[in-house]
């Protein structure tokens, strides 16, 4: 892995070799002259305020690094390269998380930093941008894989970085699990994204799962059996009304 005074060295390698006259490159190694090109390309997106046409700028440029991105990953010897780290990041800010997840998983297997202009680390950038990144396409209506957050967050389950990074991480993969049909896993999700920060805005989507998970049961009133009516007792006819006005004379 080169030291960051390797870095450096570098990078200054590629601006002498730029200025030099007539053929600039022509000693240059195909390092040094990626770096150059890198050099050009973030000067022209820095000339850019709008994140949104800075985002479709990266889109536009990182087709040009598809073969070097190639050939560091099928190499596999591990060397700092802050080209592929840079792809890498330009990647998720284009939206583009699966592009970005094939170099992340170089990338933590052989300890790569990212370049020396960011001060997080690699784990801590991949989970803060996957998250920004997934947080985005929801919102523009895009199509988001659960399967890949849930990758990502094993990927830096045991790296150190804020609570609230990982809360993010975790809040994105809920709400993505949740419109997936597996409310189950999304209230877990949920449930840690609140645990790690209690502002993470998702005491709501808790709570309306919960309800969902644990309908309360629907009461059922006991039916109580009326009583027989009982017929109503016949009256037995008085002699009076037997038979009306004065009794027989019996013949003698």
């Amino acid at each position: 892995m080169a030291t960051p005074a390797q870095r450096h060295a570098m990078r200054v390698s590629a601006i002498r070799a730029s200025q030099r006259d007539n053929a600039p490159l022509r000693h240059a190694s195909p390092y040094e002259q990626m770096l150059v090109k890198l050099a050009a390309d973030r000067r022209t997106l820095s000339a850019i305020r709008s994140k949104e046409r800075k985002a479709d700028k990266k889109r536009e440029l990182l087709p040009l690094y598809l073969p070097w991105v190639a050939g560091v990953l099928e190499s596999g010897t591990g060397a700092q390269d802050d080209i592929l780290m840079t792809v890498m990041l330009w990647r998720l800010d284009a939206g583009d998380i699966t592009g970005a997840i094939e170099i992340a998983r170089y990338a933590l297997r052989f300890g790569l930093s990212m370049p020396e202009n960011h001060s997080r680390t690699t784990p801590y950038m991949l989970a803060e941008e996957v998250a920004l990144a997934a947080t985005r396409a929801r919102i523009a209506g895009e199509p988001v894989d659960a399967a890949q957050l849930l990758y990502v967050i094993g990927l830096t389950a045991e790296a150190d970085m804020p609570d609230e990074v990982r809360a993010r991480l975790h809040k994105v993969t809920g709400l993505t699990l949740r419109d997936a049909g597996q409310p189950e896993n999304a209230l877990s999700h949920l449930q840690r994204a609140l645990q790690l920060d209690t502002h993470a805005g998702v005491r709501k989507d808790i709570e309306t799962l919960t309800r969902e998970l644990n309908p309360k049961p629907v009461a059922v009133k006991k039916l109580v059996p009326k009583a027989a009516k009982k017929a109503p007792a016949k009256k037995q006819d008085s002699p009076v009304k037997r038979g009306r006005g004065r009794p027989k004379k019996v013949a003698g």
